[in-house]
């Protein structure tokens, strides 16, 4: 019994496991040996590496390819075309599939539209990469980067707004405090 939906123009080759209640779109390709969770959404164009990895609730917006060695936890949402590397130094006649680094994007995160993450960079739980920047190093859990390369202009709640001065939501409420450049929930 199939549980997940393929798109007659996608593929799926032997070997890839894909979790149920996942839908996959047009012209779309994963690979021997992928790992992608349940209930994830993969758009047209998508293209996923042998040995990429996607949690649970993934949504992966049209062309993007995910690499090798790139990880996306549980609930991470992948912008139209941005864009995963996975060699630091590529040179067509030099093999270098035994040189690439895994780029972890954590729990939540977010990377907007056309946004580059080269390869080797965490981006922490529920950050946010705005459309465009170019991501060379890592991001803090809740920092919002944008930019070329990305720097940090603040933090963002989990739900998805700017945090203000005083580390509050104004959409849910959620408060946040921040030490050493480390920003965390407040439990109430």
């Amino acid at each position: 019994m199939i549980d997940y939906f393929v798109h007659e123009s996608s593929y799926i080759d032997d070997g890839a496991v894909v979790g149920i209640g996942i839908k996959i779109w047009h012209f779309s390709h994963v690979m021997s040996g992928a790992k992608i969770g349940e209930k994830c959404s993969i758009g047209q164009n998508v293209n996923i590496g042998s040995r990429a990895v996607l949690g649970n609730r993934v949504k992966v917006q049209n062309n993007v390819s995910i690499y090798d060695d790139v990880i996306l936890e549980d609930d991470v949402f992948a912008g139209p075309s941005c864009v995963f590397t996975n060699v630091m130094n590529p040179r067509s006649f030099v093999e270098r599939k035994d040189e690439y680094k895994t780029t972890l994007v954590k729990k939540g995160a977010s990377i907007g539209a056309n946004a580059t993450i080269v390869c080797g960079v965490t981006l922490g739980r529920y950050c946010f990469v705005g459309a465009g920047a170019v991501v060379t190093r890592d991001v803090p859990d809740y920092g919002m980067v944008y930019g070329t390369p990305a720097k940090q202009h603040g933090w963002i709640c989990k739900c998805g707004e700017k945090l203000d001065k005083s580390l509050n939501c104004s959409f849910c409420n959620e408060k946040y405090m921040e030490s050493k450049g480390i920003l965390e929930p407040i439990i109430k």
